[in-house]
């Protein structure tokens, strides 16, 4: 494997710090979305998001007005300064927010869907309608 040779001169220390200290990295990696699964059987669908170190009050799952799945995530990493002392030469803590709406499968049943966090992932338990309840669905409409 190579890696990138640096500058070998008296600046290397200046770069090593630009580098260190420049937040362009940061705010890349806090605009990309979670990762997201999806996993279907014979009775339900399953929809995983990585939400690692997100608390549950943070997650916010629920279905607008259209009947499609709205997911909100709301990270807020706060900092209290009591020791007015210290000084921080880069401070990470930050706010971060995705929202994201999905369109369910027609055989969803929307009454029954929940929504839980475990070990840094929320997995929302979509059940399918039985084929009787799919049918009720269905009607046909005639022409006149």
């Amino acid at each position: 494997m190579l890696l990138a040779r640096r500058n070998n001169n008296l600046n290397w220390m200046t770069n090593f710090f630009d580098d260190f200290f420049d937040d362009s990295w940061m705010a890349r990696m806090n605009s990309t979305a979670p990762a997201v699964n999806v996993k279907e059987d014979a009775n339900k669908y399953i929809m995983e998001i990585a939400v690692p170190g997100l608390k549950k009050e943070f997650c916010r799952v629920g279905l607008n007005a259209d009947g499609n799945l709205e997911v909100k995530l709301e990270n807020k990493c706060e900092h209290k300064d009591e020791d007015k002392h210290e000084h921080y030469l880069r401070r990470e803590f930050n706010y971060t927010n995705y929202e994201q709406t999905y369109t369910l499968p027609d055989n969803v049943d929307k009454d029954k869907i929940s929504a839980k966090v475990n070990d840094g992932v929320l997995m929302i338990d979509m059940p399918k309608m039985s084929k009787q309840e799919e049918k009720k669905i269905e009607h046909k409409i005639e022409v006149g």
